[in-house]
């Protein structure tokens, strides 16, 4: 029969390199290594780690096992936490991860309704990829995403993904452009101008951009990465260049900004929440419902609003 401890030894196995790096790592003696290695080869009736002179890999077989191995034991670390944190604090604990637009405007309503339910949460902040992460390993049980249209987001089949809003990409441009007084500004009027984008190439509104204007013939020149909103705002207001800004992220107006939308298709990325399956369903069912209702009010809240000047 399988134990945890033969999978830990594979895991560990893959991990450190060798039988001996595994022993250090989980506190073992090699010859128990050795042991548990012997016992889950013989269940499997196959060799799953070739050992040699300089250390061990596993084989095909052993690296075929081994995702099934890491999902079970971050199954069984994610129900320890849970159950504990039910016992010790007398209340469910839902890890959320969120990204700061997001944590700005989206989650804090959802929260607060969790807490009035008797949900404990615990938050991290991160960039997509953190978050992405974090949810991988199962250190975050939720966690708010975006994407480009279409995207997968490269998330197994253990997360349910709920869309929530589409946030419009809008052009800011300072309150001098040529462009500022167009109602909508077509993209290759923009050619020639600097841009300030994502810290990451591969953020999806900066993958987005290039895709629009791959369509006119052009790859936008980024003379500055930064994710920090506000900065980018600041940037542009000062000339350095020009900057496509989701509406969650663009704040309060700016009297020395002009916000415009793009001529033609809008850009826009998806925002939703991504659930892990198996686990908290009761709290993760509150946080979909709370996200879903707050998520209303704002796209009812911008179709009422104007865009600045």
């Amino acid at each position: 029969m399988l134990e945890l401890r033969h999978l830990l030894v594979l895991r560990a196995i893959a991990q450190e390199g060798s039988l001996a790096g595994a022993a250090r790592a989980l506190h073992y003696a090699q010859p128990t290594i050795t042991h548990h290695l012997t016992v889950l080869e013989a269940h499997f009736d196959a060799r799953l780690v070739q050992r040699g002179p300089r250390g061990a890999a596993l084989t095909e077989l052993g690296e075929a096992l081994l995702p099934h191995a890491e999902a079970v034991l971050s199954r069984l670390q994610l129900a320890e936490r849970e159950v504990r944190g039910l016992a010790e604090r007398g209340s469910r604990t839902l890890h959320i991860g969120t990204f700061p637009t997001a944590g700005a405007l989206l989650l804090p309503p959802a929260v607060k309704a969790l807490h009035q339910q008797g949900v404990h949460v615990s938050l991290t902040e991160g960039e997509l990829p953190a978050l992405l992460h974090g949810l991988r390993s199962r250190e975050l049980q939720a966690a708010l995403v975006f994407s480009q249209p279409g995207d997968r987001l490269d998330l197994e089949d253990e997360f349910e993904l709920y869309p929530l809003l589409t946030d419009p990409l809008l052009l800011v441009i300072p309150e001098e452009h040529r462009c500022a007084r167009l109602e909508r500004v077509p993209l290759e009027e923009l050619r020639d101008d600097d841009w300030v984008g994502a810290a990451d190439a591969r953020d999806p509104c900066d993958r987005l951009l290039s895709w629009a204007c791959a369509q006119h013939g052009f790859e936008p020149v980024h003379v500055l990465r930064s994710d920090d909103y506000a900065v980018v705002q600041g940037f542009v207001a000062a000339g350095t260049g020009v900057a496509l800004v989701p509406r969650l992220a663009l704040g309060a107006p700016r009297e020395d900004l002009v916000v415009r939308p793009l001529e033609g298709p809008p850009l826009a990325r998806e925002i939703s929440v991504a659930v892990l399956r198996p686990t908290a369903s009761r709290s993760a069912h509150d946080l979909v419902t709370a996200l879903t209702r707050q998520a209303s009010r704002i796209t009812a809240q911008w179709a009422r609003s104007v865009l600045s000047r």
